[in-house]
């Protein structure tokens, strides 16, 4: 698992942006695609993302399950440290 994980939608032009600047920026990341999962796992997940944003919108990233980034923040996301 990566130093980020972020929670997604498949469909989200925000999140494909978001994913696109993690990998520019070279960002060790696992993305769940939240809408692609099956019923049990979809709703485990959601519960996960809402722990740390109760609104659950997407994108939503984990930093080292100590930070939370919501939305498609570019300030926020460029101070992620590289992998490596």
């Amino acid at each position: 698992m990566g130093r980020v994980k972020m929670f997604s939608l498949s469909t989200c032009g925000w999140c494909k942006r978001t994913k696109r600047l993690l990998d520019e920026l070279g960002v060790d990341y696992q993305a769940v695609d939240v809408d692609l999962l099956p019923g049990t796992q979809r709703e485990r997940a959601l519960e996960e993302m809402k722990k740390w944003n109760p609104e659950g919108t997407f994108p939503t990233l984990v930093v080292d399950g100590k930070e939370v980034i919501v939305g498609y923040r570019v300030d926020k996301i460029k101070r992620i440290p590289t992998r490596g």
